[in-house]
């Protein structure tokens, strides 16, 4: 069996197991949100993300909708779960806003459930699981080391995207779900596929290490697990990244995620206020800063500060030098 495909049957097979005790629970999709189903489906996603460009991209494309569609599920599900009980805490917060948080959650996990039973992947004799890896068996898989060098290409066409859509903003976000949680999205999936692609990323440290990178490696990102490669394994070819550049890479989007949740508390609050009373968008962004306090920082400061670090990342040119290049292993 080709290396893409073992890759594949790694987390299907966790899937499966999942899938399969969910099955048997009254709500399938609250079950799985417990059960960290999510991260096999992230993982599954990123591959048919990747194995698209490397093969035929109809075929992986389909693959990558079909595990979108339950990871889309679960992240709507994870938001309205946290965001709630992040508000619970604030007794300023009105009970009318974490009564409607919480009836999302409720619907969200209701529509993952009708997911798991319209389209096959539970209460089927021939799973939806079943039909993708039948696809996946008859792959025209490449030998590995063609493999890994399409894969560095694919890195770097993913990298040049990256930077350009950063470019074409300026630096200047507008909003938080289409420009810093989007640009965020673009370059978690940089720190995920060396996690799905399973040992043929490794880190590799440079003989001389660029002054200013010392600010992104802080204590929480060098010890983080996620900045932590999986064993090469039985890899015979690796793709090989900066060390020091990947903790960059690694900063910024940990810089980002929490510019993120902050903002989309403050769109969650407007969002059920909106729902629970007649008013004007600006007037409910007005008395979400109000319930919300004094040290609740406005969209806009949110939005500036996503600016300052992302315009210092991205002119230092960090992205471009992540790759070093392919190498065999003895």
């Amino acid at each position: 069996m080709k290396k893409g495909q073992e890759r594949f049957d790694f987390f299907i097979n966790q899937l499966e197991a999942l899938f399969t005790k969910a099955s048997k629970q009254k709500n399938p999709a609250l079950w799985l949100y417990r059960n960290n189903a999510r991260t096999p489906l992230f993982m599954l996603e990123a591959l048919a993300k990747l194995y698209g460009n490397l093969h035929n991209k109809k075929k992986f494309g389909k693959i990558k909708e079909h595990f979108k569609l339950l990871e889309d599920a679960l992240g709507s599900i994870d938001y309205y779960d946290n965001t709630a009980k992040d508000l619970l805490e604030n007794k300023k917060i009105p009970a009318a806003v974490t009564t409607y948080l919480q009836a999302e959650y409720r619907e969200k996990l209701q529509h993952l459930n009708e997911i798991l039973t319209e389209d096959n992947w539970i209460h089927s004799e021939v799973s939806r699981l079943s039909k993708i890896k039948n696809k996946l068996a008859e792959a025209d898989w490449l030998a590995e080391a063609e493999e890994i060098k399409s894969i560095m290409e694919f890195y770097s066409e993913e990298v040049y995207k990256i930077v350009e859509f950063a470019q074409e903003k300026k630096y200047h976000f507008q909003n938080i779900e289409t420009d810093v949680h989007e640009l965020r999205r673009k370059l978690r999936w940089l720190s995920i596929y060396p996690q799905a692609l399973q040992g043929c990323i490794q880190l590799t440290q440079s003989k001389k290490t660029a002054r200013h990178l010392a600010k992104y490696g802080t204590h929480e990102i060098v010890t983080s697990s996620f900045n932590k490669m999986p064993d090469a394994g039985d890899n015979k070819y690796v793709l090989l990244f900066d060390k020091n550049y990947y903790y960059a890479l690694s900063w910024i989007i940990a810089a980002l995620g929490k510019i993120k949740d902050e903002g989309l508390h403050i769109v969650a609050v407007k969002e059920a206020l909106l729902a629970a009373d007649k008013l004007t968008e600006e007037m409910a962004y007005k008395k979400t800063y109000q319930l919300l306090g004094s040290k609740q920082k406005k969209l806009h400061v949110l939005l500036d500060e996503a600016e300052v670090i992302c315009k210092t990342y991205f002119t230092e040119q960090n992205l471009e030098h992540l790759i070093t290049g392919v190498t065999r292993i003895p």
